[in-house]
C-alpha cells in the first residue's frame, strides 16, 4: 500500500474537558501528515495555493491524553484541479477516525487552476492504494 504515515501521541493540548481528544485534532492530524508528505515529496510547494474544499471524519472509537497514533494518509482520488485525500487515524492497531478532505489548487489570482505536472507526478505516488471502508 502506498501511502504516507505520521505516528504521534495524544497532547494535553488536543484533549477536551472531557480528556478525550478535541473532534479537531484528527482534521489537524491528517493536515499535518499531508504536509509532511508535500514536505518529502516536493520541499518548495507553495501550500498556501492548496486550500481546503471539504472535510469529513467518521470517529469510531476516542482516544485519550498519552494514546499513541498513527495517521495514515492516501489518495483516493486525482482529478484535474483537485485532490481527495482518505486518512485513517489508529491506535493499538483499532480504527479510531477515518476521513477525507479535498484540497482545490489555485492559481495567484485565487482561481481553481490544474495541478503542475510536477505536482501531479508526486500525488499520483500515492494515488491507487486501497481505501478501507467502515465496518
Amino acid at each position: 500500500m502506498r501511502a504516507h504515515v505520521l505516528d504521534g501521541d495524544v497532547t494535553w493540548v488536543e484533549t477536551d474537558a472531557g480528556g478525550l481528544i478535541h473532534n479537531t485534532s484528527a482534521l489537524r492530524w491528517a493536515e499535518a501528515t499531508e504536509h509532511a508528505f508535500y514536505r518529502a515529496a516536493v520541499p518548495e510547494l507553495p501550500v498556501d495555493r492548496l486550500p481546503r474544499r471539504r472535510i469529513e471524519a467518521t470517529y469510531h472509537r476516542p482516544l485519550k491524553f498519552r494514546d499513541r497514533y498513527q495517521v495514515t494518509l492516501s489518495v483516493e482520488k486525482l482529478g484535474r484541479t483537485s485532490v481527495t485525500y482518505f486518512w485513517t487515524v489508529t491506535s493499538g492497531g483499532a480504527l479510531c477516525v477515518e476521513g477525507r478532505h479535498v484540497v482545490v489548487h489555485l492559481d495567484a489570482a485565487g482561481t481553481p487552476t490544474p495541478w503542475p505536472q510536477y505536482l501531479r507526478d508526486a500525488v499520483a505516488r500515492l494515488e491507487n492504494t486501497a481505501v478501507p471502508t467502515s465496518p
